[in-house]
């Protein structure tokens, strides 16, 4: 790998680094999310509000299907750069790598199968009204063609990211962000092929992020290097993936089961509603996938030192990362709020939607940085290699709670405000179960060392 392109987490000032791996990381990430956006915009500002609430009715669902397999993709970054910060460990690097591309491909072929033969179903139980039904479900069947395009994405920037490479990341997203955004206004403005036009470009842009990242790692010297003549399965390099990937990718699967819940109480107020939303969501997720840089900058810097015995830079690392959070959260939520209405009428030009859209984020964008602090928490606990944890945390104060609140909620007497409550409440709780358990989890880590330390000065 080249030299410049990696950061070395292990040694040295922490701050710098750390902008240096989260900027990069940040900017990818909104990248994504904007041209994801292309697809709501496009659509919703040329083809109608039904395509909108269409597309934006599919979103929690797709995740739900998508997220147990991208999730993965954390196992995938943790256990590369806990050796990385072992160090001398090529051999362990390289299969893990070429496992994970294996598991990439297979998984995103069963899943794509499943999601496309199961979305009319799936539809129908989360009650997507009969005027957006037709539109959504093509739009999903299509979408779930991409899934292994996704994967191999995913998966291939996981690696690079362990090592501190996320420019390289940045830079494949542009350019298939720049082929989904074009495809989008050719499909839709010119063809007038509505949310198929989307999908198609959805697909297609996946699919030249994922070949730019396996022909960035198969050109790539050093232990990240691929080649598909290498791939393999790896049983152990597989499972130490899957003890930190797994949980993570089941606490977004209820993340996005809980979203799935809500979503179908949003569809109960009717079409108008549900694209306002939509756009709502759309604007809330730059917020979040900014301060998600800051979550995996955390993941993967206490990772590599805790590999390297660098215990006592673990509690650095975690003050960078909480403040920065702070910082961003606070100033894109006042933002979003002081310019809810224009930003809405980017989505689409209806003044009810418009109207409806603000007031959702009046409500859940303005205290979006609690759920960004708890992400940077969640991140530390990962990279110290305790992945079950923050997943019964987020099944209680996320799921359980949220299901409850939906299940207790009766659409016809309380407005959709009611619904959109649900999301700083849970957050107010996982908050506050995670702190405690972080501050527990680094003295027994302490102490760990402490007793590593005083055996190793007896044996001397």
């Amino acid at each position: 790998m080249k030299r410049n392109a990696t950061i070395d987490m292990t040694h040295g000032p922490l701050l710098g680094k750390i902008l240096l791996f989260s900027l990069p990381l940040m900017a990818s990430n909104i990248l994504q999310l904007l041209f994801n956006a292309a697809d709501i915009v496009v659509v919703g500002r040329f083809a109608g509000s039904a395509s909108l609430a269409a597309v934006s009715s599919t979103v929690s669902v797709i995740n739900l299907f998508t997220q147990l397999l991208i999730g993965l993709s954390v196992g995938v970054n943790v256990v590369i750069a806990r050796y990385l910060g072992l160090g001398g460990q090529g051999k362990e690097i390289s299969r893990t790598l070429h496992t994970a591309v294996l598991v990439a491909m297979v998984g995103g072929v069963a899943l794509g199968a499943v999601g496309i033969l199961s979305s009319g179903w799936v539809l129908d139980l989360t009650g997507v009204p009969d005027d957006v039904r037709p539109l959504a479900l093509v739009y999903m069947r299509i979408y779930f063609i991409g899934t292994p395009f996704t994967m191999l994405y995913n998966y291939g920037a996981a690696a690079l990211r362990a090592a501190g490479d996320t420019r390289r990341p940045l830079f494949f997203l542009l350019i298939s962000g720049m082929v989904n955004v074009v495809l989008n206004l050719i499909s839709v403005i010119a063809l007038h092929m509505d949310v198929v036009g989307v999908a198609l470009a959805t697909v297609i842009s996946q699919a030249v992020s994922a070949v730019l990242v396996l022909l960035c790692l198969s050109q790539t010297m050093g232990d990240l290097h691929f080649s598909w003549s290498w791939l393999c399965l790896d049983q152990h390099r597989l499972l130490d993936m899957a003890h930190v990937g797994i949980p993570a990718g089941i606490q977004s699967c209820l993340f996005s089961l809980s979203n799935v819940v809500i979503q179908g109480a949003v569809n109960s107020y009717g079409s108008t509603i549900i694209a306002a939303v939509g756009a709502a969501s759309s604007i809330e997720g730059f917020i979040y996938i900014a301060m998600n840089s800051f979550h995996q900058a955390a993941q993967t810097f206490i990772s590599q030192n805790l590999g390297a015995g660098k215990y006592g830079r673990i509690g650095r690392v975690l003050r960078i990362c909480l403040l920065s959070t702070l910082v961003i959260g606070v100033s894109l939520s006042a933002l979003t709020v002081l310019l809810a209405h224009p930003l809405i009428g980017i989505y689409n030009g209806d003044p009810a939607v418009i109207q409806a859209g603000a007031e959702r984020l009046y409500i859940v964008a303005s205290v979006y940085v609690i759920f960004g602090i708890a992400d940077v928490f969640v991140g530390a606990i990962r990279g110290c290699g305790v992945p079950i944890v923050p997943v019964i945390i987020n099944l209680l104060g996320t799921c359980a709670f949220r299901l409850l609140w939906i299940a207790w909620l009766d659409t016809s007497r309380y407005g959709v405000e009611w619904v959109y409550i649900s999301y700083p409440i849970s957050w107010v709780l996982i908050l506050v179960a995670l702190v405690p358990f972080w501050f527990h989890l680094r003295r027994k880590k302490h102490a760990a060392v402490m007793d590593a330390a005083a055996m190793q000065e007896a044996e001397a």
